[in-house]
């Protein structure tokens, strides 16, 4: 299956911006892939305000994520490989998701990651990061855990 990062991503970029808040985007500083302002890097992170208003150009492809920004009144074009954002929140609140970092492997034999969710109560559910698979193994992912979905009354 496709890596389900980009698609988190662009959900939860939608949720922040239509509950009003300023999503928040942290980006692995270290990647070799990362096209960033190294200047405004701190401890291997670099932190974007990607509110509609801060940025411009917005675009979470499958592969990369990439936008245009101002630093010190100098245009800049971001550019950076999914693999390399460790997170997007709400600049107010935090609310959001945080990710591991990842190897930006390539290749044949790379591996496609996938995001680990939990069931509704915290527990359970189903561990994507189990049903990954290598490409060209021929070897079905598999799932160590059944789904569970209760109702939230």
């Amino acid at each position: 299956m496709l890596s389900n990062r980009p698609y988190l991503l662009r959900a939860f970029y939608q949720w922040i911006v239509d509950s009003n808040c300023n999503p928040i985007l942290v980006v692995d500083a270290n990647n070799s892939r990362a096209k960033i302002p190294q200047d405004y890097a701190e401890g291997g992170e670099i932190v974007f305000n990607i509110s509609p208003t801060a940025i411009r150009d917005l675009k979470i492809l499958n592969d990369l994520i990439e936008f245009k920004a101002s630093f010190s009144g100098v245009i800049h074009i971001i550019s950076a490989p999914i693999k390399a954002v460790l997170a997007i929140y709400a600049e107010e609140n935090g609310e959001g998701i945080f990710f591991d970092a990842e190897e930006d492997g390539e290749g044949d034999n790379a591996v496609e990651e996938m995001v680990s969710l939990k069931g509704i109560d915290g527990t359970g559910g189903v561990d994507m990061g189990l049903m990954e698979h290598q490409a060209g193994s021929g070897e079905p992912a598999t799932v160590k855990s059944k789904p569970i979905l209760k109702l939230v009354e």
